[in-house]
């Protein structure tokens, strides 16, 4: 028996409107498999399409953060919410990015002891506090970002993916969100290199 995706009902890829089909069909097709985020929150279409669109404007943008930073982001912030979902889904992601079998489980638990440069420590204690206690943010957290060279676009990029994620972490712990099996290999092993 399949484990549960989710506590709420999961929809049929056949009864989907036509534009959330073809994502979750490109995911497929890239991934190998699908996300079970994808599969979930299809289950509201217009939530969907919301909350799917302000993640590519967050993750899939050019900036000063590189897609290994905003994923260690992810994933720091997941840890501290307590959102297995996006630790392990995300965590596969950033030792991908980060070609580091190590570096997600290391930010999950504890950034401050994990193999990774100051700047991006000072990042995470930033997205930390955003995540956890928004409302103490002082001037001084912004000035120890810029000391490591971050712009005040990176500062937001930076608030804004710990923000998002807060929100995802909260949803997928109403639902009951499971990791797919497959994120708990991914970026932990070589890759096998094909003959030729």
């Amino acid at each position: 028996m399949a484990a549960q995706v989710s506590r709420y009902p999961v929809p049929a890829l056949d009864a989907l409107p036509d534009d959330i089909r073809s994502r979750i069909l490109e995911v497929q097709e890239k991934a190998g498999f699908v996300p079970n985020v994808f599969l979930a929150f299809a289950h509201r279409p217009e939530e969907f399409r919301a909350f799917f669109a302000y993640h590519d404007a967050l993750m899939e943008k050019d900036g000063g953060l590189t897609k290994a930073e905003r994923e260690m982001i992810v994933v720091a912030t997941s840890g501290a919410n307590e959102c297995v979902y996006c630790v392990v889904a995300h965590g596969a992601i950033l030792r991908i990015y980060a070609r580091n079998p190590l570096v997600a489980d290391q930010v999950a638990v504890n950034y401050r002891k994990a193999d990774i440069a100051p700047r991006q420590k000072a990042m995470l204690a930033f997205a930390l506090k955003v995540a956890t206690d928004s409302a103490a943010l002082v001037d001084a957290d912004y000035a120890a970002l810029r000391e490591h060279g971050f712009t005040d676009e990176d500062i937001w990029d930076i608030g804004a993916i710990a923000a998002f994620f807060a929100l995802s972490n909260r949803m997928a712990n109403l639902i009951s969100l499971r990791p797919n099996d497959e994120f708990h290999l991914l970026g932990r092993l070589p890759r096998e290199k094909k003959p030729g």
